[in-house]
């Protein structure tokens, strides 16, 4: 990551209608999934801009508007790192929820096909104390090992769906649901957190602070081929949030330990 972000392309959604300092005329709406978006490159409020801080190379994102920042690159079996750290600030539509983001990976296609913002994908959430969970965006899905939950009954006070990932399930789950992670490991708000993500043929993990958190499998398209590739993408979604110390590095296989703290559908 350099100072001009020169490896990545910006897509900016649709200002939500408390948003200040835009081009008269510009489209806002207090609903952001519909309408029209800003687009490709075009992020006159500076959503994303790189500072230094303590002389390292700091992405920031203001949140301000739903918005993306992907590579312009495509990328295959490889082991990504990253720190982030979120920032005070939140703003409508979410401005009483918890502070979000989020990596989207192995995106496709045309930009703004999900609530005219992100690519389709698949999600490793990055969202207050539910960091790690996963979903899939306008068709990509997997398959994972876990369980469902009835409305009420849920084992905890995790409140983004009734699905969990647990790897000593013998229950098998198909889809694009959100799941919860199998641990919440995040930091405390105001420090860093180390996030990781293996992709790995048609598989992928997730990684928060050191702990396996997410195991998924036969990732496929819309289509049902296999999924084995594509842009990163980070989110902008009405929080402040910091990254730094991003690296990605090609791998063929996933590293022993990891493989002991997963299990693979038979």
């Amino acid at each position: 990551m350099d100072k001009e972000l020169s490896q990545f392309e910006t897509w900016v959604g649709i200002p939500h209608s408390s948003v200040k300092g835009l081009q008269a005329g510009t489209y806002q709406s207090d609903d952001v999934t519909k309408g029209t978006p800003l687009g490709l490159n075009n992020d006159p409020l500076k959503i994303f801009s790189v500072i230094q801080e303590d002389n390292q190379v700091i992405m920031k994102v203001t949140g301000e508007i739903y918005a993306g920042i992907n590579t312009k690159k495509e990328y295959q079996n490889y082991h990504l790192v990253f720190q982030f750290r979120w920032g005070w600030p939140r703003y409508e539509p979410r401005l009483d929820k918890k502070r979000d983001s989020g990596l989207l990976y192995h995106c496709q296609g045309e930009h703004g096909v999900f609530w005219h913002t992100w690519k389709a994908c698949l999600e490793y959430q990055i969202q207050e104390s539910d960091v790690g969970d996963y979903l899939g965006l306008k068709g990509p899905k997997g398959q994972y090992r876990g369980f469902m939950v009835e409305k009420g009954n849920k084992p905890d006070k995790r409140d983004n769906g009734l699905y969990y990932y647990d790897p000593n399930s013998d229950n098998i789950i198909t889809g694009a649901r959100y799941t919860n992670a199998y641990i919440e490991n995040e930091m405390p708000l105001g420090n860093w957190n180390t996030v990781e993500l293996y992709a790995v043929g048609d598989e992928a993990v997730h990684i928060v602070n050191g702990e396996v958190v997410m195991f998924v499998e036969n990732l496929q398209d819309k289509h049902g081929k296999p999924l084995t590739k594509g842009q990163v993408q980070f989110q902008s979604e009405a929080a402040e949030i910091y990254y730094k110390d991003m690296k990605i590095r090609t791998v063929t296989q996933l590293p022993p330990e990891i493989e002991a703290q997963i299990r693979r559908i038979d």
